[in-house]
């Protein structure tokens, strides 16, 4: 017998109705470089998405992404709306890192990253995702510095977390590190330079987006820190947390 038009309708409204398994995500930082691609990926795999943006740059969010007003910079100027999100995703950071931007790194990473730390813990979050930098390394000592502050702002929360390490990011306007491919190839064989060669890797989009959907879909219990060499085990078309290592929680 065909079905009929209230059938249909119930079988549209389930459809549409979120999966048991799905997210409530608020991200800063969604008309960026990583935030985009990583909110249309989420959508498309049944996620309610939250993005804060500033008046006027609510085009370039993604279609079916809720849009929040408000400043990065400014933690009460979007806390209140941070509910009913269970995760967040904390990409705000200085576009092109490089040391002539110290005063950047405080005012702009450390700012945002350090109120959305508090907003979100008063907020009730259950996994608060940042995006860090791998370390140690014998360069950009400054940016380093405000993003192990912010990591360790994190662990004082309570908050449980999933914090990301990469170094360098390539994809489109980022290619120009493909030329030292070389030279990491050649470090990770010598033995006295290993290590360091893979902590500060390269990492494509598709590996650094596919860790961050990892973590938004497989919510940690404590810390959990993911380096380089767990980032670029991620591809796109599979995400697994199975590589991570997990610290302990501090004390509540």
């Amino acid at each position: 017998m065909p079905a009929s038009i209230s059938d249909i309708r119930l079988l549209l409204k389930v459809q549409s109705l979120p999966k048991a398994d799905s997210r409530r995500v608020f991200i800063t930082g969604g008309t960026g470089y990583l935030g985009r691609p990583l909110i249309a990926e989420l959508l498309k795999r049944g996620h309610r998405v939250h993005a804060l943006v500033r008046p006027g740059s609510e085009v370039r969010l993604p279609a079916g992404c809720h849009v929040v007003l408000g400043n990065a910079l400014d933690a009460t100027s979007y806390e209140d709306q941070i509910q009913p999100a269970d995760t967040f995703v904390q990409l705000v950071g200085v576009p092109h890192p490089s040391p002539r931007k110290v005063a950047q790194f405080r005012s702009i990473d450390f700012a945002s990253a350090s109120g959305a730390i508090e907003a979100a813990a008063n907020s009730g979050i259950r996994h608060f995702i940042y995006l860090s930098v791998a370390h140690p390394a014998p360069v950009m000592k400054a940016y380093i510095e405000v993003r192990t502050e912010c990591e360790e702002l994190i662990r004082n929360s309570g908050m449980n977390a999933t914090i990301l390490r990469p170094w360098y990011i390539l994809g489109p306007g980022h290619r120009w590190p493909y030329a030292l491919l070389p030279m990491y190839w050649l470090a990770e064989r010598i033995p006295s330079t290993r290590e360091g060669a893979r902590r500060l890797g390269l990492v494509t989009l598709e590996q650094m987006q596919a860790a961050l959907r990892s973590a938004v879909e497989n919510p940690c219990q404590g810390v959990r820190i993911v380096e380089v060499p767990e980032i670029r085990a991620f591809r796109a078309d599979w995400a697994a947390s199975r590589h991570v290592r997990l610290a302990p929680a501090p004390p509540q």
